[in-house]
């Protein structure tokens, strides 16, 4: 299956790079080619993604030539396109288009990471709330039955004095 995401990546960027060739002459504005800019940058991170993860391959698979040149080529075509789309993005729509676009993305990247990161403390500190809740539970229960056990030793002990029979008869 790995084979079959690399080449879905590799698609995805042709795909992608296709359509915004075609459509970028006519474009009034960014939002028509959007989509597919979106969809070059998923390819582009499915080829990363399988560039870096291993999991589940073979040792052949993942050391051979033909896997790792494939990876590496791939990698570059991508790169390549990337910056053939930012050269027609930034003439079509004017210079510094292109960095606008990858520096909002990588700050809402950030941002979600941050939003990610922020969750999870969140959830962490209400489950330590949560533990403590439960200590202080488990502490008043065993309070309550060491009173019970108290009382119910006072009470025997009671009833003992009180019918005078200390032998357990």
């Amino acid at each position: 299956m790995v084979l079959g995401d690399i080449v879905t990546g590799i698609q995805l960027v042709k795909q992608s790079v296709a359509f915004i060739k075609d459509q970028i002459s006519t474009a009034k504005d960014i939002s028509a080619i959007a989509s597919q800019i979106d969809d070059l940058f998923e390819g582009k991170s499915q080829l990363d993604k399988k560039r870096s993860k291993k999991d589940g391959v073979s040792i052949a698979d993942q050391f051979g030539v033909k896997s790792v040149a494939n990876e590496i080529i791939d990698a570059k075509l991508a790169a390549e396109e990337l910056y053939n789309v930012s050269v027609l993005v930034d003439q079509r729509f004017g210079h510094g288009t292109w960095l606008t676009i990858l520096t909002e993305r990588n700050k809402r990247i950030e941002a979600a990471k941050e939003a990610r990161k922020e969750a999870i403390k969140v959830k962490k500190k209400q489950q330590e709330e949560i533990m403590e809740i439960l200590g202080y539970f488990i502490m008043g229960l065993c309070v309550i039955a060491l009173i019970v056990a108290v009382l119910f030793a006072v009470m025997s002990f009671a009833d003992v004095v009180r019918t005078g029979d200390f032998n357990g008869n």
